[in-house]
């Protein structure tokens, strides 16, 4: 019997993204965003909504742009990682520099292919996004200040998100899908809040290890949970803002505010720990989902 031998890459690659990139969490999240933001644009309009082949283009393109930067944090955080994390697969050698490049240059041509299907806007926005991931990598090698403060570090390399939802609302706009006004800026600003939540609450404990890259390390753990509820209370807002003249169904995604709610209490009450991630996420996956079933119910 023949063996067929399996190309060693494309292996380590898989090994790579199931370990360090978590398809479940990843994939589940880009899609989420992508099927809220879009769908409420439209919804926005007056115009029901319904998934097409564009929306799939959109995730596609987001997730890829996830997987995109997640591999561009592991080559920029490896020095960190050597003495936090020896585990990683690029310090143990299970994949390597030249290896992640190679995917992050695939994807690239991927990316820009699927959105040359939509418009040229389409392309420019998606590669605007990846070329500013490839700006922070460069950055934060060459500055200290950058890489090592924490908040600096955040404002410094939040933009990338942004410019996740700048492509897909304005794929959008340049499909003519929808016009862009205000909403467009007040969904952005619902999605900002709800990222900037669970970046928060998974950074946010009572206690550090000397070196540890957590906010509440740098602003002490009540003032963290305090920005960590803050956002959460800003995207419940923005939805509000949006949604109230919808009536009771217009106003379903803001019931995910209980999470936060009960997440606050019990990081507080405990005194030891860190943020009760579980509720994090499922405010994350809670509201985006809603504002999708939203957007098809509303119209």
């Amino acid at each position: 019997m023949t063996t067929v031998a399996v190309p060693q890459v494309p292996v380590r690659l898989a090994r790579f993204v199931l370990r360090m990139f978590r398809p479940h969490i990843y994939a589940t999240y880009g899609l989420l965003w992508v099927l809220a933001l879009e769908g409420s644009a439209v919804a926005l309009t007056g115009t029901a909504w319904r998934p097409s082949g564009a929306t799939w283009v959109r995730v596609v393109s987001v997730v890829l742009a996830l997987l995109f930067l997640r591999m561009l944090d592991e080559e920029k955080d490896l020095e960190y990682d050597r003495v936090h994390h020896p585990d990683r697969p690029l310090v143990t050698g299970a994949i390597s520099v030249v290896e992640l490049r190679g995917a992050v240059a695939a994807i690239t041509v991927v990316v820009a292919a699927l959105n040359a299907t939509q418009s040229a806007t389409a392309v420019l926005l998606v590669l605007a996004a990846l070329g500013y991931g490839i700006l922070l990598a460069v950055l934060e090698r060459l500055s200290a200040p950058v890489r090592d403060r924490q908040l600096l570090n955040l404002a410094v390399t939040y933009p990338v998100q942004l410019l996740l939802g700048v492509y897909v609302y304005g794929s959008l706009v340049a499909a003519g899908t929808v016009t862009a006004d205000w909403h467009g800026a007040v969904l952005l600003v619902l999605c900002a809040c709800v990222f900037l939540h669970v970046e928060f609450a998974r950074k946010t404990a009572w206690e550090a290890e000397p070196g540890a890259r957590l906010y509440s390390a740098r602003i002490g753990p009540r003032r963290s949970a305090g920005v960590t509820a803050g956002f959460a209370a800003g995207a419940v807002g923005c939805q509000v803002l949006l949604f109230a003249p919808y009536g009771p169904l217009g106003l379903l995604p803001c019931l995910t505010a209980a999470l936060p709610v009960w997440g606050t209490r019990r990081f507080l009450a405990t005194r030891r720990g860190g943020w009760p991630l579980p509720a994090a996420m499922g405010f994350v996956v809670g509201t985006y989902l809603l504002l999708a079933v939203e957007a098809v119910l509303l119209p």
